[in-house]
């Protein structure tokens, strides 16, 4: 018998459990930052030295990150799902948790690329990136990471994700961030939808949807005890 389809869209409260910061916890400043002089085309063209310091301090510190038990249980729930994960995280938490199919609609922290062309990207076995590290076509290296104001090329794939989905879990994420938040609209409408989100403000979501008002950990815990009954 075929899997039903568990299609996750996961934010940084997942993330901010194993204790990787998130911007919005702070009003909009970054390790004390605005978001816009580190995270947008412009910053970058004001000041890389400040850029990859950024990156390459948060990419340090998710290294001693790791996973906690709301990204365990979406492993352990593939023994009765296939499960399909569309994170807006840049950290690999989903991955060394054991999650064996992971979309990252924002790019990868553990990964750099041109500055001169978006297509060459490069595993870094390191934190760093230094000034002088360059791609083969000569132009200096960047953080891997989807910015403000620029395209998100994996938004298609994660359509087809979202729109093949028998349930759809959005797990971590206040659906503030477009284009991700709409994705929840693609989800067919014989999908249930469930939210694990102790925010109460999601006025704009399907009717249908079970919000379940806790963390991520705890959320998933009573997720799972919903949904494997269902098999």
């Amino acid at each position: 018998m075929n899997k039903k389809r568990l299609v996750v869209l996961s934010g940084a409260g997942i993330s901010a459990e194993s204790g990787i910061k998130t911007f919005r916890d702070s009003g909009g400043l970054w390790e004390g930052h605005d978001v816009m002089e580190v995270a947008s085309p412009e910053g970058w063209r004001r000041n890389q030295d400040l850029v990859q310091e950024f990156y390459n301090l948060r990419r340090k510190q998710a290294r001693e990150c790791l996973p906690n038990l709301a990204h365990e249980l979406l492993v352990e729930l593939e023994s009765n799902f296939e499960v399909l994960i569309i994170t807006q995280n840049v950290d690999d938490l989903h991955e060394r948790a054991g999650s064996s199919k992971v979309l990252h609609l924002h790019g990868e922290l553990n990964k750099a690329q041109s500055s001169l062309d978006p297509n060459l990207v490069y595993e870094l076995d390191h934190w760093e990136i230094k000034k002088g590290d360059k791609c083969e076509k000569g132009s200096q290296l960047r953080p891997n990471v989807v910015w403000f104001g620029e395209p998100v090329p994996k938004m298609l794939d994660a359509i087809k994700w979202a729109e093949k989905a028998d349930i759809f879990l959005v797990i971590g994420t206040s659906l503030q961030v477009y284009p991700a938040a709409g994705l929840v609209d693609y989800a067919p409408t014989t999908a249930p939808i469930y939210l694990i989100d102790p925010n109460s403000e999601f006025s704009r979501l399907p009717t249908r949807i079970t919000h379940l008002k806790n963390s991520a950990t705890e959320g998933m815990k009573i997720l799972k005890d919903l949904l494997i009954p269902e098999i």
